[in-house]
Protein backbone atom coordinates (compact mmCIF):
# COMPACT_ATOMS: atom_id res chain seq x y z
CA UNK A 1 0.00 0.00 0.00
CA UNK A 2 0.57 3.42 -0.70
CA UNK A 3 0.71 6.21 1.70
CA UNK A 4 -2.78 7.09 0.51
CA UNK A 5 -3.97 3.64 0.93
CA UNK A 6 -2.21 3.09 4.28
CA UNK A 7 -3.94 6.24 5.93
CA UNK A 8 -7.50 5.95 4.78
CA UNK A 9 -6.99 2.23 5.80
CA UNK A 10 -5.84 3.71 9.33
CA UNK A 11 -8.89 5.84 9.38
CA UNK A 12 -11.55 3.03 8.78
CA UNK A 13 -9.79 0.95 11.11
CA UNK A 14 -10.02 3.77 14.14
CA UNK A 15 -13.46 4.26 12.84
CA UNK A 16 -12.77 7.93 11.58
CA UNK A 17 -13.69 9.92 8.57
CA UNK A 18 -11.30 11.49 6.17
CA UNK A 19 -10.92 15.13 5.48
CA UNK A 20 -9.12 16.47 2.31
CA UNK A 21 -8.19 19.75 2.23
CA UNK A 22 -7.58 21.30 -1.73
CA UNK A 23 -5.67 23.89 -2.96
CA UNK A 24 -3.83 25.30 -6.23
CA UNK A 25 -0.08 25.31 -6.48
CA UNK A 26 0.95 28.73 -6.67
CA UNK A 27 -1.56 30.30 -5.57
CA UNK A 28 -0.65 33.01 -4.90
CA UNK A 29 3.21 31.65 -4.87
CA UNK A 30 4.29 27.82 -4.42
CA UNK A 31 6.53 29.01 -1.25
CA UNK A 32 2.87 29.76 0.26
CA UNK A 33 1.67 26.75 -1.29
CA UNK A 34 4.44 24.80 0.57
CA UNK A 35 3.67 26.50 3.98
CA UNK A 36 -0.19 26.41 3.52
CA UNK A 37 0.14 22.14 2.83
CA UNK A 38 1.91 22.34 6.54
CA UNK A 39 -0.38 24.28 7.97
CA UNK A 40 -3.13 22.36 6.94
CA UNK A 41 -1.93 18.97 8.38
CA UNK A 42 -1.19 21.07 11.70
CA UNK A 43 -5.21 21.92 11.75
CA UNK A 44 -6.34 18.15 11.17
CA UNK A 45 -6.21 17.44 7.66
CA UNK A 46 -5.82 13.44 6.21
CA UNK A 47 -5.39 14.09 2.80
CA UNK A 48 -3.96 17.40 0.42
CA UNK A 49 -5.40 17.52 -3.12
CA UNK A 50 -3.15 19.89 -4.59
CA UNK A 51 -4.66 21.43 -7.62
CA UNK A 52 -2.37 21.81 -11.07
CA UNK A 53 -3.00 24.92 -12.61
CA UNK A 54 -4.69 24.86 -16.08
CA UNK A 55 -5.76 27.61 -18.83
CA UNK A 56 -9.36 25.89 -19.23
CA UNK A 57 -10.60 24.63 -15.85
CA UNK A 58 -13.87 23.31 -17.10
CA UNK A 59 -15.21 21.63 -13.77
CA UNK A 60 -13.97 24.58 -11.56
CA UNK A 61 -16.49 27.45 -10.42
CA UNK A 62 -15.40 30.96 -10.29
CA UNK A 63 -13.66 30.78 -7.25
CA UNK A 64 -10.98 28.46 -8.27
CA UNK A 65 -10.70 29.02 -12.03
CA UNK A 66 -9.13 32.80 -10.82
CA UNK A 67 -6.83 30.79 -8.69
CA UNK A 68 -5.70 28.92 -11.29
CA UNK A 69 -5.47 32.22 -13.32
CA UNK A 70 -3.31 33.62 -10.21
CA UNK A 71 -1.00 30.35 -10.33
CA UNK A 72 -0.44 30.54 -14.06
CA UNK A 73 1.00 34.31 -13.81
CA UNK A 74 3.31 33.07 -11.45
CA UNK A 75 4.46 30.35 -14.50
CA UNK A 76 3.67 27.36 -12.13
CA UNK A 77 4.24 23.83 -14.14
CA UNK A 78 3.86 20.69 -13.12
CA UNK A 79 7.96 20.22 -12.88
CA UNK A 80 7.82 22.98 -9.76
CA UNK A 81 4.96 21.11 -8.33
CA UNK A 82 6.67 18.12 -8.10
CA UNK A 83 9.63 19.65 -6.72
CA UNK A 84 7.31 21.35 -4.22
CA UNK A 85 6.04 18.13 -2.89
CA UNK A 86 9.63 17.01 -2.91
CA UNK A 87 10.21 19.63 -0.32
CA UNK A 88 7.19 18.86 1.77
CA UNK A 89 8.56 15.67 1.74
CA UNK A 90 11.50 16.64 3.97
CA UNK A 91 9.28 17.40 6.90
CA UNK A 92 5.99 15.12 5.98
CA UNK A 93 6.82 11.94 4.68
CA UNK A 94 3.11 10.71 5.71
CA UNK A 95 0.15 12.74 4.44
CA UNK A 96 -0.91 11.74 1.21
CA UNK A 97 -0.57 14.32 -1.85
CA UNK A 98 -2.85 14.04 -4.90
CA UNK A 99 -2.44 15.87 -7.91
CA UNK A 100 -5.68 17.08 -9.58
CA UNK A 101 -5.47 18.28 -12.89
CA UNK A 102 -6.07 17.99 -16.66
CA UNK A 103 -4.92 15.65 -19.44
CA UNK A 104 -2.46 17.98 -20.79
CA UNK A 105 -1.26 18.58 -17.57
CA UNK A 106 0.35 15.73 -16.94
CA UNK A 107 0.70 14.34 -20.81
CA UNK A 108 3.16 16.88 -20.97
CA UNK A 109 4.97 15.60 -18.01
CA UNK A 110 4.55 12.40 -18.37
CA UNK A 111 8.09 11.29 -17.03
CA UNK A 112 7.74 13.36 -13.94
CA UNK A 113 4.49 10.63 -13.05
CA UNK A 114 6.71 7.92 -14.58
CA UNK A 115 9.71 8.85 -12.20
CA UNK A 116 8.01 9.08 -8.91
CA UNK A 117 8.57 7.20 -5.95
CA UNK A 118 6.76 6.03 -2.99
CA UNK A 119 8.09 9.53 -1.86
CA UNK A 120 6.31 11.65 -4.11
CA UNK A 121 3.20 11.91 -5.09
CA UNK A 122 0.79 9.40 -3.82
CA UNK A 123 -2.56 10.46 -6.66
CA UNK A 124 -3.72 11.97 -9.41
CA UNK A 125 -7.22 12.55 -10.67
CA UNK A 126 -7.40 14.12 -14.23
CA UNK A 127 -10.33 15.59 -14.37
CA UNK A 128 -10.94 15.43 -17.96
CA UNK A 129 -10.64 11.67 -18.65
CA UNK A 130 -13.88 9.90 -18.26
CA UNK A 131 -13.21 7.28 -15.29
CA UNK A 132 -13.99 4.15 -17.47
CA UNK A 133 -11.07 4.93 -19.29
CA UNK A 134 -7.56 4.04 -18.04
CA UNK A 135 -5.05 6.50 -17.93
CA UNK A 136 -2.35 3.87 -19.19
CA UNK A 137 -4.18 3.95 -22.53
CA UNK A 138 -2.03 7.43 -22.54
CA UNK A 139 1.21 6.28 -20.91
CA UNK A 140 0.33 7.33 -17.49
CA UNK A 141 1.36 4.14 -15.41
CA UNK A 142 3.00 4.24 -12.29
CA UNK A 143 2.74 1.63 -9.45
CA UNK A 144 3.14 4.04 -7.06
CA UNK A 145 0.31 6.11 -7.52
CA UNK A 146 -3.36 5.92 -7.19
CA UNK A 147 -5.62 6.92 -9.82
CA UNK A 148 -8.57 8.58 -8.22
CA UNK A 149 -11.96 8.79 -10.14
CA UNK A 150 -14.88 10.64 -10.09
CA UNK A 151 -18.26 9.99 -10.44
CA UNK A 152 -21.33 12.24 -10.46
CA UNK A 153 -24.93 12.34 -9.70
CA UNK A 154 -25.92 11.42 -13.02
CA UNK A 155 -23.40 8.84 -13.33
CA UNK A 156 -25.42 5.33 -14.71
CA UNK A 157 -24.54 2.18 -13.21
CA UNK A 158 -22.69 0.97 -16.49
CA UNK A 159 -20.33 3.33 -15.66
CA UNK A 160 -20.26 3.29 -12.42
CA UNK A 161 -19.17 -0.14 -12.54
CA UNK A 162 -16.34 0.60 -15.06
CA UNK A 163 -14.99 3.26 -13.41
CA UNK A 164 -15.01 1.32 -10.16
CA UNK A 165 -13.23 -1.08 -12.16
CA UNK A 166 -10.41 1.35 -13.00
CA UNK A 167 -9.84 3.03 -9.63
CA UNK A 168 -7.32 3.06 -7.04
CA UNK A 169 -7.22 4.89 -3.63
CA UNK A 170 -10.75 5.87 -3.28
CA UNK A 171 -14.18 6.77 -5.44
CA UNK A 172 -14.52 10.64 -5.66
CA UNK A 173 -18.33 11.38 -4.72
CA UNK A 174 -19.32 14.74 -6.38
CA UNK A 175 -21.97 15.78 -4.68
CA UNK A 176 -23.86 18.59 -6.99
CA UNK A 177 -25.04 18.73 -10.72
CA UNK A 178 -22.21 21.30 -11.28
CA UNK A 179 -19.08 23.11 -10.90
CA UNK A 180 -17.14 23.35 -7.70
CA UNK A 181 -18.26 25.97 -5.89
CA UNK A 182 -21.80 25.64 -6.03
CA UNK A 183 -24.51 25.05 -3.19
CA UNK A 184 -27.21 23.20 -2.16
CA UNK A 185 -26.47 19.79 -1.11
CA UNK A 186 -29.14 16.97 -1.35
CA UNK A 187 -28.20 14.28 1.59
CA UNK A 188 -30.72 12.00 1.00
CA UNK A 189 -29.37 11.69 -2.73
CA UNK A 190 -26.50 11.82 -2.34
CA UNK A 191 -26.83 8.76 0.73
CA UNK A 192 -28.55 6.67 -2.10
CA UNK A 193 -26.01 7.52 -4.60
CA UNK A 194 -22.85 6.29 -2.43
CA UNK A 195 -24.78 3.61 -0.95
CA UNK A 196 -25.09 2.60 -4.63
CA UNK A 197 -21.17 2.91 -5.55
CA UNK A 198 -20.22 0.58 -2.68
CA UNK A 199 -22.43 -1.90 -4.34
CA UNK A 200 -19.92 -1.71 -7.01
CA UNK A 201 -16.87 -1.32 -5.06
CA UNK A 202 -14.66 -1.84 -1.80
CA UNK A 203 -12.65 1.36 -2.44
CA UNK A 204 -13.95 4.21 0.59
CA UNK A 205 -16.11 6.74 -1.09
CA UNK A 206 -14.76 10.65 -0.09
CA UNK A 207 -17.61 13.71 -0.79
CA UNK A 208 -16.71 17.17 -2.73
CA UNK A 209 -17.89 19.78 -3.94
CA UNK A 210 -20.57 22.34 -2.46
CA UNK A 211 -19.00 21.92 1.10
CA UNK A 212 -18.84 25.50 3.06
CA UNK A 213 -19.77 25.02 6.39
CA UNK A 214 -19.51 22.55 9.69
CA UNK A 215 -22.61 21.20 9.05
CA UNK A 216 -22.39 20.70 5.40
CA UNK A 217 -19.70 18.48 6.65
CA UNK A 218 -21.41 16.67 9.12
CA UNK A 219 -23.68 15.60 6.81
CA UNK A 220 -21.63 14.56 4.19
CA UNK A 221 -19.46 12.14 6.50
CA UNK A 222 -22.90 10.49 7.86
CA UNK A 223 -23.10 8.73 4.59
CA UNK A 224 -19.42 8.48 3.19
CA UNK A 225 -16.05 7.58 3.92
CA UNK A 226 -14.68 11.37 4.52
CA UNK A 227 -15.02 14.86 3.25
CA UNK A 228 -13.14 17.43 0.53
CA UNK A 229 -13.43 20.74 1.34
CA UNK A 230 -11.89 22.96 -1.99
CA UNK A 231 -13.32 26.37 -2.49
CA UNK A 232 -14.49 28.06 0.82
CA UNK A 233 -10.47 27.36 1.49
CA UNK A 234 -9.17 28.64 -2.33
CA UNK A 235 -11.46 31.82 -1.19
CA UNK A 236 -9.87 32.72 1.81
CA UNK A 237 -6.26 31.98 0.08
CA UNK A 238 -7.20 34.67 -1.96
CA UNK A 239 -8.95 37.36 0.38
CA UNK A 240 -5.31 36.79 2.66
CA UNK A 241 -3.10 36.77 -0.03
CA UNK A 242 -1.36 39.83 0.34
CA UNK A 243 -1.32 39.64 4.20
CA UNK A 244 -1.03 35.92 4.42
CA UNK A 245 -1.90 35.73 7.79
CA UNK A 246 -3.97 32.55 7.19
CA UNK A 247 -4.85 31.58 10.71
CA UNK A 248 -9.16 31.82 9.77
CA UNK A 249 -7.85 29.15 7.31
CA UNK A 250 -6.72 26.80 9.76
CA UNK A 251 -9.89 28.28 12.15
CA UNK A 252 -11.98 26.55 9.28
CA UNK A 253 -9.87 23.16 8.91
CA UNK A 254 -10.27 22.67 12.88
CA UNK A 255 -14.26 23.34 12.79
CA UNK A 256 -14.71 20.98 10.04
CA UNK A 257 -12.45 18.22 11.92
CA UNK A 258 -14.08 18.40 14.45
CA UNK A 259 -17.91 18.53 13.01
CA UNK A 260 -17.06 15.20 11.09
CA UNK A 261 -15.32 13.70 13.89
CA UNK A 262 -18.35 13.81 15.76
CA UNK A 263 -20.31 12.33 13.24
CA UNK A 264 -17.81 9.64 13.37
CA UNK A 265 -18.69 9.26 16.90
CA UNK A 266 -22.22 9.08 16.53
CA UNK A 267 -22.09 6.89 13.50
CA UNK A 268 -20.17 4.24 16.23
Amino acid sequence: MNKLEEKLSSLKSANKKALAAYLVAGDPDISTTLELMHSFVDAGVDIIEVGVPFTDPIAEGPVIQKAHDRALKNSISLSNIIDMVKLFRKKDKETPVILMGYLNNFISHIDLIQKSDKDGVDAILVVDVPGELKLNDYGIDNPNINVISLISPTTKDDRVSKIAQNSSGFIYYVTLRGVTGSSNLNIDEIKRNIENIKSFSELPTLAGFGIKTADDAKNLASCSDGVIIGSSIVKMIEEKSESKEFNEIKDYIREIKTAISWQALIAS
